[in-house]
């Protein structure tokens, strides 16, 4: 009996799928190398791959990042801070605009406080997205779709603007 056992497991054969050598990948995407961050250039090298007719040759392109003077702006830090303290020399209320910006800022503080309140709440934060939606469907609908409604809105523009300038 043991003889037929040994007998039986030495004839026995491991049958192992075959793999292809190269992977299969659908033709249509293309390979992405992985990205580098380091370097400001890279080259990817080129790729060979089987598709239906046999080998094909992919060159992939090689990139480099230039920074030329015409392309980039620099800000004159010099320039800017003596035009500001020019403008600033030349207010009469320094105080009033001091009080102005406070204010400015309290009230962006304030306001970030009330949304975030408001987005605590379950499903208010949807209610006033609908509401916002609306409004800004009827603001569309009343000054901007019409060639009228959108000179009375410049008009109005144009009023307040004055309004606030204080020329009016």
């Amino acid at each position: 009996m043991a003889m037929t056992v040994a007998a039986a497991s030495s004839s026995m054969a491991v049958m192992i799928p075959r793999v292809p050598a190269v992977s299969a990948r659908c033709p249509a995407v293309p390979y992405l190398p992985p990205r580098s961050f380091g370097r400001s250039s890279y080259t990817v090298p080129v790729t060979l791959f089987s598709g239906d007719g046999g080998l094909h040759k992919v060159e992939l392109m090689k990139t480099r990042a230039s920074s030329s003077d015409e392309t980039s702006t620099a800000i004159d830090t010099n320039e800017l801070f003596t035009d500001l303290k020019e403008k600033w020399d030349g207010l009469e209320n320094k105080t009033t605009v001091v009080i102005y910006g406070g204010g400015a800022v309290v009230a962006v503080w304030l306001s970030s406080i009330v949304v975030g309140a408001i987005n605590s709440v379950p499903l208010l934060p949807k209610v006033m997205e609908l509401v916002g939606l609306g409004y800004t469907g009827w603001f569309v609908y009343r000054y901007l779709l019409f060639k009228s409604s959108r000179k009375e809105l410049a008009e109005d523009i144009d009023s307040l603007k004055k309004k606030i300038a204080g020329t009016e």
